[in-house]
């Protein structure tokens, strides 16, 4: 399983908090890529509810991570 943020991008609209089998549903109706549903679908815990995009890849970016000022535009 790789992320990459263009992938991880494509999870930012889905139905939070969802479990694996909502997500990959969620994957399929929007269009993403393949490699998308694939990273989805090696997910072990079948059970377990994620919060955010966070929860699946902890190294995804947040707003704090990049330096734009939304106050300046």
């Amino acid at each position: 399983m790789y992320w990459t943020l263009e992938l991880a991008s494509k999870l930012e609209d889905a139905p939070w908090p969802a479990a694996k089998d909502e997500l990959i549903d969620y994957a399929i109706r929007s269009g993403a890529p393949l490699e998308v549903i694939e990273n989805l679908q090696e997910i072990e815990d079948e059970e377990e509810i994620y919060e955010s995009i966070e929860d699946i890849w902890p190294d995804y970016p947040s707003k704090d991570d990049f330096f734009f000022n939304e106050d300046e535009y």
